[in-house]
């Protein structure tokens, strides 16, 4: 018999998700000049590409470039795309194992970590990931309401995902009509009564967690001023102390940054965004079930033994009037059917990439990369190494021979199964064609894209 990752008989991968973890998975295999690989890729919508369609913010077309590097990954003739079709409902881990030698799961950290407080299941409270997943049209949240005829609105969070929904928020419609924002958002967004948007962080400017092309954004929108109190733009001595010691480049611009806002004067622009620093939200207040305000309580950072910098409460709160909120403080993996999961890390139980089981044991043939394997952590390129390290691993198993052993590992047999389970699955071949009509629909109005929004659209129009 043939070994397996021979021409004769090769490695058979499944890949669970096809965001850039998953597609980095490819590549990396790829580099593998001496293994011969199959891989089959699948993900529950019928387009590619994850968080670099649905999440990456649709003013930043930069960041959305990668996917021509996934797009060669997937025009090999190994590869193969199976988009419609969900884990967990239309496929089973068992039949992943009827089929393949390795299963890898990236199916990312779609799940907003809460605040727990109290009001925060008030009409007018909402993850970032609801509001980020609306305006770029991902198809689960095109039917989200917003409530965008609101004057006030705080985003708790301090990361670049706090950022992106400020931005977007303090945007004129000018600035987002030259993106591939779903339509719908831009509409709504047009509309927009948003006159002040505060963005909340519960530590100082020397540990936020925005990096400093976000945070310099903040200061260039066309009808927004940004402001910052002197005294949260001002390091404590120990902050100051940390940052210096520390040599870390990105976070002395980023206080740069902030520093030179707070000395800013305020130009008269129509919109208002207010950056704070050492609050905590306590409380989301409510009248008729709906938001109204934000109780916040003030921190000031104290230096712990092992030399970190936490933020600690004191006694001084206040409140701000709001009618929205989005939290944005961290997010969580989806739980998987037969796969082992830590529900406090919110990530896949994993020891670098290999699968274990509470014990600690390796899940023979299972893997994961991405979110869903470390926490939301990194930029987009971070998953490039993430994926890196769990090649590296499936590849010392395939040669210790500590693999699946599937009962038919052909192409035909997947797909039949594919077929059988979900008539309507999406090729790539298929995806090319949703994203000419919406590459088409862009070019006619000056934009990127114009993007598909519904399923049975999009299998309609890859059918067609």
């Amino acid at each position: 018999m043939a070994e397996v990752g021979s021409e004769a008989q090769p490695l058979r991968v499944a890949i669970i998700g096809a965001g850039p973890s998953g597609f980095y998975t490819v590549s990396n295999f790829l580099k593998q000049k001496e293994l011969h690989v199959e891989f089959d890729m699948y993900d529950r919508l019928p387009t590619p590409f994850g968080l670099v369609r649905a999440g990456v913010a649709p003013d930043h077309q930069k960041d959305k470039s990668v996917q021509r590097a996934y797009d060669k990954s997937a025009q090999t003739a190994n590869f193969r795309f199976y988009g419609n079709v969900e884990y967990g409902r239309d496929i089973h881990l068992s039949d992943l194992k009827k089929h393949y030698h390795q299963v890898i799961f990236t199916s990312g950290a779609p799940f907003d970590r809460s605040l727990n407080v109290p009001g925060e299941d008030f009409e007018g409270s909402f993850s970032a990931t609801e509001f980020v997943a609306w305006y770029n049209g991902h198809p689960d949240f095109a039917d989200r309401q917003f409530d965008l005829s609101q004057e006030s609105v705080a985003v708790v969070g301090i990361g670049n995902v706090a950022m992106d929904v400020a931005r977007i928020l303090c945007k004129t419609h000018e600035e987002l009509a030259v993106t591939d924002m779903a339509d719908y958002a831009l509409e709504a967004l047009k509309k927009s009564k948003v006159k002040n948007v505060y963005i909340l962080g519960r530590r100082g400017p020397a540990q936020a967690a925005f990096t400093p092309p976000e945070i310099k954004e903040m200061g260039e929108f066309a009808d927004a001023d940004v402001t910052v109190s002197a005294e949260e733009a001002t390091l404590d001595d120990a902050s100051a102390a940390a940052l210096e010691a520390s040599g870390d480049k990105n976070a002395q611009k980023n206080v740069a940054f902030v520093q030179e806002y707070a000395a800013r004067p305020n130009a008269g622009k129509s919109r208002q965004l207010t950056m704070r620093f050492l609050v905590s939200p306590t409380e989301l207040l409510g009248e008729g079930g709906k938001v109204t305000g934000i109780r916040l309580v003030k921190n000031k950072l104290v230096a712990g033994d092992d030399g970190s910098i936490r933020p600690t409460a004191t006694d001084e709160e206040e409140i701000i009037p709001v009618g929205l909120v989005f939290r944005s403080v961290g997010y969580l993996g989806q739980p998987l059917p037969e796969v082992p999961y830590n529900a406090d890390w919110g990530t896949i139980l994993n020891n670098a990439g290999r699968v274990v089981d509470t014990d600690g044991s390796p899940v023979t043939g299972i893997y994961t990369a991405g979110w869903i394997k470390r926490g939301p952590t990194g930029v987009i390129g971070t998953n490039k190494t993430c994926a890196q390290e769990t090649v590296g691993c499936m590849v010392e198993d395939l040669a210790a021979a500590s693999i699946n052993i599937p009962e038919d590992p052909s192409v035909e047999g997947a797909e039949s199964l594919v077929q059988e389970r979900q008539p309507d699955s999406i090729s790539y071949s298929e995806w090319l064609k949703i994203n000419e009509v919406e590459v088409s629909r862009g070019e006619a109005e000056g934009r990127p894209r114009v993007k598909l929004t519904s399923i049975p659209e999009m299998v309609k129009v890859a059918k067609s």
